[in-house]
C-alpha cells in the first residue's frame, strides 16, 4: 500500500512539527512509518510505502514553490515547472491534464492545494489535527493520526444507499476523517481549508451542444493512446531476482508460487472489448512492449496476455474462446490461468487489511490469482462499463433535451429481451417521469422507502432498467438493516436536503453515471489493497483523468445505443491501426455472475455462518445475527436474494474483524494506543448516532 501524507498548520515558524501534540509523548518527533520526506517545515510532505524511483517527482522553483507528482505521470520536468508556475495564480485544472493517473501536491509560499482525481480512484482525505489540517491518500493513517472511532452513520449509509452520494457525503468509515469529493481539490492556507471543483458542470437550464460523434471517438482515441504510452514510456521493472529452479515448475509457474510477477509489461486478456482493446494497443505501438531485455523468452518483443478460465463455473466458454482469437496476435504471449473452488467468492475469508470495505474484499483471492501470473506493471480494463455505457436514467437526459427520437433503438432492445409490446410504454413514462422530478424529491422518496422498507428488488433487463430511472434508490443490502439504522440513513438524507445548493448541477442520467464511476473506481482502489502482487502495479487507463474526459464528452445519442461500447472501442482500435479484430468480437458477455457467487457461497457457507454467529455489525446496531444467517441459508438454497448486498454485508464484517485484530500503527512518535478505534465496539444499540 502507497500513500502520501502532509498537514498544513497555523504556525508560521517551528510549523507543526514544532507545535502542540506534533511530538510524542517521549518527545520523540512524528512521522510516519517507513516514509520518505519529500520537503520539510513548515508544512511537511511525506511519501509511505514502496514507491518507485520513477513514481515520486518533486520539482522546486525555489523554496516556497515546489510541485510533487506521484504515480504516473506523462509530463516532463519541464511540463511540471510550467504548471507549477500557472498553479501561482489559482489555477487547478490543467494539473490533472497530463496523461496518466497520479496525485499532485502544489506548495506555494503557505498554500497547498492536493488535487484528487476525476473518477475517485486517487482520493484524498482530510481532518483537522493539532490546530491545523492533515490531509493523506488514505483515510487509516489519518484515523490513527486523530485516534478516531467508528463512523457508524457511514457504515449504514454503505449498506443502505452506497450509489447516493447524498448519503455518504464526504464522511468514511472513521469518524472525523472527510474525504474530498471526486473532481474537486483540497486547497490549504496555514492550516484553514477548502474544497474546490476544478471541472466544469454542464448546466441543467440549458441543453448541451451537439457533439460531432467521430471527433468525440477520435478524443477517446487519443486519450487512451496517451495513457497507455504514458505507461509503456516510463521505466521498466524487474522484480526481486529469482532464487533459482524448482523440480517440475517453469519459469512462469515458479513465480506465480513464489508471488512474484514477470518482468516487463502485460495486460488481462479476458475475451471482452476494454482488456482486448489495452492489451493490443499496448502491444501495437512503436517501441518494446514485452518483457525486458534478458529476461525469459521473446523479451522485448511480446506482451504477456493473461486469460483467467474458472473452472468450478462453466459459462465462459465464449469470452475464452474470443481471448484464444485475439491472443493469436504475433505480439502477444498469452497465458491461461486456471482456477477450481479455491478461486471462488467466499473462498479465502483471510486477507489484508484495507483503507476501506468494499465487495471485491470477498473476490480478493480470485483476482490475486490470476494477477500473479502476470507482469509487474499490468493493464486491466476496471471502468470502461462505467465512462463507456449509457446508465438507464440517461433516457431521461435525452428527452429533457428533446431527443426523443434517440430512445427507440435502446427502448427496442429492451422489448426484444422482454418479449413485451407494453415496454416502450413503461420505459418512456419513467424516464418521462425521472425528467419531470426535481432531485431534492428524489432525495426525500428514498428517505421514505428506507422508512417503510419498501425494497423491490427488481428481475430481469427492463425491471433493472425501470428500477435504474430513479435519482436514488435503496442499495441491495438495505433490506438486511435494523430499522435504526435504516432511520440513521434517511436522516442523513433529510439533511442533504437542508443544505445549500442541493441540487447536482447535472441531469440525472449524467449524475447517476457519475455515482456509479465513483464507486466503481472506490472498489478498485479497495481491490489492489486486497489483491496486491509484491513489486506489481496495476494500470486502469479508463480512469484517467483525460480518458474520463473524453468518454464524458460522447454524445447521448451514441452512447445509449445497443451495444456502444464494443463499437466505440472498435473505432478506437482502426484509428491506432488494429483492424483485424475475430469475428464476433465485443459481443455482449454472458458470464456467470450469479451463479458464481452462488457457487462460493455454497462452498463457504458453514465458514460464513461462524463469521456471522456473533457478528460485529449486530454489536453496531446495523443488523440482526439471525436475519443475516437466514438469509446466507436461503441464498445458498437458490432463493432468489440480491447477492450482491449479501457480498456488501460479509466485506464489511470481515473488514471490521480486521481493522479490529490489527496493532500498531501508521506513526512514530505515538504510544501503542494512538490508532483507529482503540477502544473497539461497543456492543450498544445507540451507536448510529456518532455518524449524524
Amino acid at each position: 500500500m502507497r500513500w502520501l501524507v502532509g498537514w498544513s498548520s497555523t504556525a508560521a515558524g517551528t510549523g507543526a512539527l514544532g507545535s502542540a501534540g506534533a511530538t510524542g509523548y517521549d518527545g520523540e518527533t512524528l512521522h510516519p512509518v517507513g516514509s520518505q520526506l519529500l520537503w520539510g517545515d513548515p508544512d511537511p510532505l511525506w511519501a509511505v510505502g514502496d514507491w518507485r524511483p520513477d513514481e515520486v517527482r518533486v520539482v522546486r522553483a525555489d523554496e516556497q514553490n515546489r510541485i510533487a507528482v506521484l504515480g504516473v505521470c506523462g509530463a516532463s520536468d519541464e511540463e511540471l515547472r510550467l504548471g507549477l508556475f500557472t498553479a501561482r495564480g489559482g489555477a487547478l485544472r490543467h494539473l490533472t491534464a497530463w496523461p496518466g493517473s497520479y496525485t499532485v501536491v502544489v506548495q506555494v509560499g503557505r498554500r497547498i492545494t492536493v488535487c484528487g482525481d476525476i473518477a475517485g480512484a486517487r482520493p484524498v482525505f482530510h481532518t483537522p489535527w493539532a490546530g491545523g489540517t492533515a490531509y493523506a491518500t488514505a483515510a487509516l493513517p489519518l484515523a490513527d493520526l486523530i485516534e478516531a472511532n467508528l463512523d457508524f452513520g457511514h457504515l449504514a449509509a454503505l449498506l443502505a444507499a452506497p450509489d447516493v452520494p447524498a448519503a455518504v457525503h464526504d464522511s468514511t468509515p472513521y469518524d472525523g476523517v472527510r474525504r474530498v469529493p471526486p473532481g474537486h481539490a483540497l486547497i490549504l492556507r496555514t492550516g484553514a481549508r477548502e474544497i474546490a471543483g476544478y471541472e466544469p458542470v454542464a448546466s441543467l437550464a440549458v441543453a448541451a451542444p451537439p457533439a460531432d460523434p467521430d471527433r468525440a471517438v477520435a478524443d477517446v482515441r487519443d486519450a487512451l493512446v496517451d495513457a497507455v504510452r504514458a505507461r509503456l514510456s516510463a521505466p521498466r521493472h524487474v522484480p526481486d531476482i529469482d532464487p533459482g529452479p524448482v523440480p517440475g515448475m517453469g519459469p512462469a509457474e515458479r513465480r506465480a508460487a513464489r508471488g512474484m510477477p514477470a518482468p516487463g509489461i502485460g495486460a488481462d486478456l479476458s475475451g471482452g472489448p476494454a482488456s482486448g482493446t489495452l492489451a493490443l494497443l499496448a502491444a501495437g505501438l512503436p517501441g518494446l512492449p514485452g518483457t525486458v531485455l534478458g529476461h525469459g523468452t521473446g523479451a522485448g518483443e511480446r506482451l504477456l496476455a493473461v486469460t483467467f478460465n474458472d473452472l468450478a463455473v462453466g459459462g465462459r466458454e465464449a469470452e475464452l474462446e474470443q481471448a484464444g482469437a485475439l491472443a493469436a496476435n504475433p505480439r502477444l504471449h498469452h497465458v491461461v490461468v486456471t482456477g477450481a473452488e479455491e478461486t471462488l467468492p467466499y473462498a479465502e475469508l483471510d486477507g489484508p487489511l484495507t483503507d476501506e470495505p468494499a465487495p471485491s474484499l470477498v473476490t480478493a483471492a480470485r483476482h490475486r490469482a490470476r494477477l500473479a501470473a502476470g507482469s509487474a506493471d499490468h493493464f486491466t480494463g476496471y471502468g470502461a462499463r462505467q465512462v463507456l455505457d449509457a446508465h438507464p436514467a440517461r433516457l431521461a437526459d435525452l428527452l429533457m433535451d428533446r431527443q426523443r427520437r434517440h430512445l427507440v433503438r435502446p427502448v427496442a432492445a429492451l422489448a426484444k429481451a422482454d418479449g413485451s409490446v407494453m415496454v416502450p410504454a413503461r420505459v418512456y413514462a419513467a424516464a418521462r417521469r425521472l425528467a419531470r422530478t426535481p432531485y431534492r424529491a428524489g432525495l426525500e422518496d428514498l428517505a421514505e422507502r428506507l422508512r417503510q422498507r419498501r425494497f423491490d428488488e427488481p428481475g430481469g433487463a427492463v425491471a433493472a432498467s425501470l428500477a435504474a430511472l430513479t435519482w436514488a434508490r435503496p442499495g441491495p443490502a438495505a433490506r438486511w438493516l435494523t430499522g435504526e439504522a435504516l432511520a440513521e440513513v434517511s436522516v442523513r438524507l433529510h439533511g442533504a436536503t437542508s443544505r445549500s445548493g442541493i441540487g447536482p448541477g447535472q441531469r440525472p442520467g449524467d449524475f447517476r453515471a457519475r455515482a456509479a464511476l465513483a464507486r466503481a473506481a472506490a472498489d478498485l482502489r479497495v481491490l489492489e489493497q486486497a489483491a496486491e502482487i509484491r513489486s506489481q502495479r496495476l494500470h486502469t487507463p479508463f480512469l484517467d483523468n483525460q480518458v474520463v474526459r473524453a468518454c464524458r464528452a460522447l454524445p447521448e445519442a451514441l452512447r445509449v445505443k445497443p451495444g456502444a461500447r464494443a463499437a466505440i472501442l472498435r473505432t478506437v482500435l482502426e484509428g491506432a491501426g488494429v483492424t483485424d479484430l475475430p469475428s464476433g468480437w465485443g459481443a455482449p458477455s454472458q458470464a456467470p455472475a450469479a451463479a458464481t457467487a452462488r457457487a462460493g457461497l455454497r462452498l463457504a457457507v458453514e465458514p460464513l455462518m461462524g463469521l456471522f454467529d456473533t457478528p460485529l455489525l449486530a454489536q453496531a446496531g446495523l443488523v440482526e445475527a439471525r436475519v443475516v444467517r437466514k438469509a446466507l441459508r436461503g441464498a445458498v438454497q437458490g432463493e432468489p436474494l440480491p447477492l450482491d448486498g449479501l457480498a456488501d454485508l460479509v466485506s464489511l464484517e470481515l473488514w471490521l474483524h480486521r481493522l479490529l485484530a490489527r496493532r500498531g500503527t501508521c506513526w512514530t512518535g505515538t504510544p501503542a494506543r494512538a490508532r483507529a478505534v482503540p477502544a473497539g465496539i461497543q456492543p450498544r444499540r445507540g451507536a448510529l448516532a456518532s455518524g449524524a
